[in-house]
C-alpha cells in the first residue's frame, strides 16, 4: 500500500508540468474548430505570456519555493515542496505519513532516496524519469522562449472544455516527448495539458488540468492542479498554498548525493 501510494505522488508531481503541481476533463472536452486559427502560433503564445504577467517578469525570476497538499483518493494525503533554480535545477520533496522523499534535479542528472516507495539510500535517477525531471525544473515551461530551447510548436484546432473555448497547441520538445497544451481561448491561462508518459516501462496517457489561478508578485500561477492517468483509479489532486519568487536557495540544495552523505 505504501509503495503505491508513493509510486502515485512522485510520478504524479513529475507529470505536472510541474513539473508543481475530480473532473473528467477528457470527457468533458469538445472537439470544435480543427482549421486555421485567427491569431498565429506566435501571437496565442505572446498573449498567453502577457497573461501570465509579462516575459520581463518571468525571466525575472531567478528562484522559486512552491509549498503545497497532494490528495490521492480520499484519505491518500501528503505535504510537498518544490524548490527550482535556474539554469535547470529542481528539488522535490514529500512528506507521507511521517517520512520524506526527496528527488533532485541538478541541470545535467538526477537522484532520488524515497524510503516509502523502497529507496533507502540516494541513487540515481531512472532515464525515464531523469527526462521529466529535466522537464520540471523548466522554470518558465515549454511555451515561453519556445524556439530557443528547440521545441516545435503547431496549432492543433479548437476544443470547448467545461463550457469554454480553447487553443489547442502541438508542442514537440526537444527531447522528442510531445503535449497538447490548451489555453483559454479568453483569458490565455493555460488550462490542461495531455501527454504519453513512460512509468515503469509501460505507456500512461495523461491529462493534467490547471485551475484557481492567482498571482503572486504579478506573475499568474494555478493553485489548484489534478492530474488523471487513464486506466488508473486515482486522480491525483495538488493545492498549492504558498509560492515564493526569488527566495535564497543556494547551489548545494541541488547537488546529488547531499542527503546520502
Amino acid at each position: 500500500m505504501r509503495q503505491s501510494i508513493a509510486l502515485s505522488v512522485r510520478n504524479g508531481l513529475l507529470l505536472v508540468a510541474m513539473a508543481l503541481f475530480a473532473a473528467n476533463p477528457a470527457a468533458a472536452a469538445t472537439p470544435t474548430t480543427p482549421d486555421t486559427p485567427s491569431l498565429t502560433v506566435e501571437e496565442i503564445i505572446a498573449r498567453y505570456v502577457e497573461a501570465r504577467g509579462g516575459l520581463e517578469e518571468l525571466r525575472s525570476i531567478k528562484t522559486m519555493k512552491e509549498t503545497g497538499r497532494i490528495t490521492v483518493g480520499e484519505q491518500r494525503k501528503a505535504l510537498v515542496t518544490r524548490e527550482r533554480k535556474r539554469p535547470g535545477r529542481m528539488r522535490l520533496e514529500f512528506t507521507l505519513q511521517g517520512v520524506t522523499g526527496v528527488q533532485v534535479f541538478d541541470g545535467h542528472h538526477g537522484w532520488r532516496m524515497s524510503p516509502l516507495d523502497g529507496h533507502l539510500v540516494p541513487e540515481p535517477l531512472p532515464e525515464e524519469d531523469e527526462l521529466e525531471a529535466a522537464e520540471e525544473a523548466d522554470i518558465d515551461g515549454p511555451l515561453i522562449d519556445w524556439k530557443a530551447k528547440g521545441h516545435e510548436v503547431e496549432f492543433a484546432g479548437s476544443e470547448t472544455i467545461d463550457g469554454r473555448e480553447t487553443y489547442k497547441l502541438k508542442v514537440t520538445l526537444k527531447s522528442g516527448t510531445m503535449i497538447h497544451e490548451y489555453l483559454d481561448a479568453e483569458s490565455f491561462a493555460r488550462v490542461r495539458s495531455d501527454s504519453t508518459r513512460h512509468v515503469r516501462g509501460r505507456t500512461v496517457q495523461v491529462t493534467t488540468t490547471y485551475a484557481d489561478h492567482r498571482k503572486t508578485d504579478g506573475i499568474l500561477f494555478p493553485h489548484l492542479i489534478e492530474v488523471v492517468a487513464a486506466g488508473r483509479p486515482q486522480q491525483l489532486r495538488v493545492v498549492v498554498d504558498s509560492i515564493e519568487i526569488n527566495p535564497p536557495l543556494s547551489d548545494e540544495r541541488f547537488e546529488m548525493w547531499k542527503d546520502g552523505e
